[in-house]
């Protein structure tokens, strides 16, 4: 089995956090021989709610990750976060892989593997249980984490759509906020 290393990390020039997770080296065979290339997984977030991802292929490593970085940079979206987690559980899909996403409690960490934890930390989560079911393979994994981060809906935003209130839908959801005031009254108080 091949060994895998380490995810490498750096900030490009707009602050962004660029994340190579994989590197795989493909070959296409021709009338006259084989012509080898590389094959790039990308991730690319601002650590602030939104992320990216794309892949890149070319002759050389540099040239795929910079058209890796290109395509993810292209994919960013908005994910919508409650405090440092997401506001509820979710399962994206892709292929024969699929991804849990839960919430989890302040202080616990992302809990996840691979790739789903570079996205995840990428889009500024950091109290996420993550799960894994299926094939394990780095960008059916990283597909299947964006398809679930891309089905999160804010509560608030789905009462509106149902005509409910907040306080129905979510009663949990809308006590937090209300305890918050109630601190900072007592702090302001005291």
């Amino acid at each position: 089995m091949r060994r895998q290393s380490a995810p490498q990390r750096r900030e490009d020039d707009s602050g962004l956090d660029v994340r190579v997770v994989q590197t795989n080296k493909v070959s296409k065979t021709h009338k006259g021989g084989k012509t080898m290339s590389w094959s790039v997984l990308v991730i690319v977030g601002d650590g602030k709610g939104k992320v990216g991802a794309g892949m890149g292929k070319a002759r050389g490593i540099p040239d795929a990750i910079r058209k890796g970085e290109e395509a993810a940079k292209r994919a960013m979206f908005s994910v919508p976060m409650n405090g440092h987690t997401i506001p509820h559980q979710v399962l994206g899909t892709e292929g024969a892989t699929k991804v849990l996403l839960r919430p989890a409690s302040p202080g616990t960490g992302v809990v996840a593997g691979g790739s789903v934890r570079q996205i995840l930390e990428a889009a500024g989560l950091h109290d996420v249980l993550a799960k894994t079911l299926g094939s394990r393979n780095a960008v059916n994994c990283a597909w299947a984490a964006v398809d679930a981060l891309k089905q999160l809906v804010q509560p608030k935003d789905r009462a509106s759509q149902r005509g409910m209130e907040l306080k129905e839908i979510a009663p949990w959801f809308a006590k937090a906020p209300l305890e918050e005031q109630e601190v900072e009254v007592a702090s302001e108080v005291g």
